[in-house]
Protein backbone atom coordinates (compact mmCIF):
# COMPACT_ATOMS: atom_id res chain seq x y z
CA UNK A 1 0.00 0.00 0.00
CA UNK A 2 1.32 3.55 -0.73
CA UNK A 3 0.52 6.24 1.84
CA UNK A 4 -0.01 10.06 0.58
CA UNK A 5 0.57 12.98 3.04
CA UNK A 6 1.86 16.33 3.57
CA UNK A 7 5.22 17.03 5.19
CA UNK A 8 3.28 17.99 8.06
CA UNK A 9 1.62 14.50 8.57
CA UNK A 10 4.64 12.31 8.16
CA UNK A 11 4.83 11.40 11.25
CA UNK A 12 1.43 10.72 12.12
CA UNK A 13 1.39 8.50 9.06
CA UNK A 14 4.34 6.72 9.20
CA UNK A 15 2.80 5.76 12.71
CA UNK A 16 -0.62 4.83 11.60
CA UNK A 17 0.27 2.70 8.66
CA UNK A 18 3.99 1.11 10.21
CA UNK A 19 5.72 2.27 6.70
CA UNK A 20 9.41 1.57 6.54
CA UNK A 21 9.47 3.37 3.40
CA UNK A 22 9.55 6.90 2.43
CA UNK A 23 9.69 9.27 -0.66
CA UNK A 24 10.04 12.80 -0.34
CA UNK A 25 9.49 15.24 -2.91
CA UNK A 26 10.50 19.07 -1.62
CA UNK A 27 11.74 21.78 -2.98
CA UNK A 28 15.63 22.76 -2.58
CA UNK A 29 15.97 24.04 0.87
CA UNK A 30 12.91 22.41 2.60
CA UNK A 31 14.02 20.22 5.08
CA UNK A 32 12.55 16.48 6.17
CA UNK A 33 13.20 14.66 9.14
CA UNK A 34 13.15 10.84 8.17
CA UNK A 35 11.06 9.01 10.92
CA UNK A 36 13.43 6.25 13.46
CA UNK A 37 11.42 3.94 12.19
CA UNK A 38 12.63 4.02 8.61
CA UNK A 39 15.87 3.32 7.38
CA UNK A 40 18.08 5.77 6.02
CA UNK A 41 18.25 3.58 2.41
CA UNK A 42 14.68 3.04 2.60
CA UNK A 43 14.20 7.12 2.06
CA UNK A 44 14.36 8.85 -1.02
CA UNK A 45 14.60 12.47 -1.23
CA UNK A 46 13.89 14.29 -4.31
CA UNK A 47 14.44 17.99 -4.85
CA UNK A 48 12.40 19.68 -7.32
CA UNK A 49 9.62 22.15 -7.27
CA UNK A 50 6.12 21.95 -8.03
CA UNK A 51 5.81 23.41 -11.14
CA UNK A 52 4.97 22.02 -14.99
CA UNK A 53 6.62 24.50 -16.82
CA UNK A 54 10.28 25.99 -16.58
CA UNK A 55 10.78 28.83 -14.39
CA UNK A 56 13.85 31.02 -13.31
CA UNK A 57 15.43 29.97 -10.25
CA UNK A 58 13.30 26.96 -9.59
CA UNK A 59 13.89 22.82 -10.42
CA UNK A 60 11.90 21.47 -13.16
CA UNK A 61 10.71 18.04 -12.26
CA UNK A 62 12.95 16.15 -15.10
CA UNK A 63 13.67 12.76 -16.47
CA UNK A 64 16.11 11.64 -13.78
CA UNK A 65 13.78 12.58 -10.97
CA UNK A 66 11.02 10.35 -12.37
CA UNK A 67 13.61 7.50 -13.34
CA UNK A 68 14.73 7.90 -9.42
CA UNK A 69 11.09 7.41 -7.75
CA UNK A 70 9.86 4.63 -10.28
CA UNK A 71 13.34 2.81 -9.54
CA UNK A 72 12.81 3.38 -5.83
CA UNK A 73 9.10 2.33 -6.07
CA UNK A 74 10.80 -1.29 -8.39
CA UNK A 75 13.21 -1.39 -5.12
CA UNK A 76 10.18 -1.12 -2.28
CA UNK A 77 9.24 -4.72 -1.11
CA UNK A 78 5.82 -3.83 -0.83
CA UNK A 79 5.95 -5.85 2.58
CA UNK A 80 5.56 -2.75 5.09
CA UNK A 81 3.58 0.42 3.17
CA UNK A 82 5.36 3.02 1.37
CA UNK A 83 4.54 6.94 2.65
CA UNK A 84 4.99 9.27 -0.16
CA UNK A 85 4.60 13.16 0.57
CA UNK A 86 5.51 16.64 -0.73
CA UNK A 87 4.81 19.87 1.18
CA UNK A 88 1.35 19.89 0.73
CA UNK A 89 0.23 16.13 -0.18
CA UNK A 90 -1.45 17.63 -3.48
CA UNK A 91 0.56 17.80 -6.50
CA UNK A 92 3.66 16.52 -6.67
CA UNK A 93 3.00 13.20 -4.50
CA UNK A 94 -0.18 12.25 -5.90
CA UNK A 95 1.05 12.15 -8.67
CA UNK A 96 3.99 10.18 -7.65
CA UNK A 97 2.19 7.68 -6.15
CA UNK A 98 0.52 7.24 -9.22
CA UNK A 99 3.22 6.95 -11.20
CA UNK A 100 4.45 4.09 -8.74
CA UNK A 101 1.44 2.17 -8.95
CA UNK A 102 1.37 2.23 -12.38
CA UNK A 103 4.88 0.96 -12.79
CA UNK A 104 4.47 -1.89 -10.78
CA UNK A 105 1.08 -2.77 -12.03
CA UNK A 106 1.59 -2.30 -15.92
CA UNK A 107 -1.70 -4.00 -16.66
CA UNK A 108 -3.86 -1.82 -14.52
CA UNK A 109 -5.88 0.70 -16.32
CA UNK A 110 -4.45 4.14 -16.22
CA UNK A 111 -8.25 5.74 -16.40
CA UNK A 112 -8.98 3.09 -13.75
CA UNK A 113 -5.87 4.21 -11.67
CA UNK A 114 -6.62 7.88 -11.99
CA UNK A 115 -10.50 7.64 -10.97
CA UNK A 116 -9.86 5.67 -7.66
CA UNK A 117 -6.84 8.16 -7.24
CA UNK A 118 -9.31 10.91 -7.52
CA UNK A 119 -12.43 8.99 -5.04
CA UNK A 120 -9.47 8.49 -2.76
CA UNK A 121 -8.00 12.29 -2.75
CA UNK A 122 -10.43 14.85 -3.49
CA UNK A 123 -8.42 17.62 -3.37
CA UNK A 124 -5.28 15.44 -5.82
CA UNK A 125 -4.09 17.40 -8.77
CA UNK A 126 -1.75 15.09 -9.85
CA UNK A 127 1.94 17.39 -10.91
CA UNK A 128 1.11 17.13 -14.68
CA UNK A 129 4.81 17.28 -15.71
CA UNK A 130 5.42 14.05 -13.39
CA UNK A 131 2.85 12.29 -15.52
CA UNK A 132 3.85 13.11 -18.90
CA UNK A 133 7.29 12.37 -18.21
CA UNK A 134 6.30 8.47 -16.54
CA UNK A 135 3.87 8.06 -19.37
CA UNK A 136 6.81 8.34 -22.24
CA UNK A 137 9.03 6.35 -19.67
CA UNK A 138 6.40 3.28 -18.93
CA UNK A 139 5.29 3.14 -22.92
CA UNK A 140 1.70 4.29 -21.62
CA UNK A 141 0.95 6.06 -24.84
CA UNK A 142 -0.33 9.02 -23.34
CA UNK A 143 -3.10 7.12 -21.35
CA UNK A 144 -1.43 8.13 -18.01
CA UNK A 145 -1.71 12.06 -19.44
CA UNK A 146 -5.31 11.70 -21.04
CA UNK A 147 -6.43 9.75 -17.22
CA UNK A 148 -5.39 12.27 -15.38
CA UNK A 149 -6.70 15.20 -17.65
CA UNK A 150 -9.89 13.54 -17.50
CA UNK A 151 -10.07 13.71 -13.23
CA UNK A 152 -9.27 17.93 -13.20
CA UNK A 153 -8.29 19.97 -11.18
CA UNK A 154 -8.51 18.24 -7.23
CA UNK A 155 -11.04 20.64 -5.44
CA UNK A 156 -8.60 23.84 -3.25
CA UNK A 157 -7.29 23.09 0.09
CA UNK A 158 -4.03 24.35 1.87
CA UNK A 159 -2.95 20.38 2.78
CA UNK A 160 -4.42 16.77 1.54
CA UNK A 161 -6.10 14.44 3.69
CA UNK A 162 -3.60 11.21 4.46
CA UNK A 163 -4.79 8.82 1.80
CA UNK A 164 -4.02 4.75 0.82
CA UNK A 165 -3.39 3.80 -2.46
CA UNK A 166 -3.52 -0.09 -3.46
CA UNK A 167 -1.40 -1.26 -6.24
CA UNK A 168 -3.47 -4.37 -7.37
CA UNK A 169 -7.50 -3.48 -8.05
Amino acid sequence: MIYVCSLARIEETVSRTGAEWMLSLLSEGTMVTRPASIQEDRHLHIKMHDIAEAQEGMTLPAEEHVRSLIDFGHAWDQRKPLIVHCFAGISRSTASAYIIAAALAPERDEAELAATLRKLSPSATPNPRLIALADQMLGRENRMVEAIRSIGRGADAYEGVPFGLAIDI
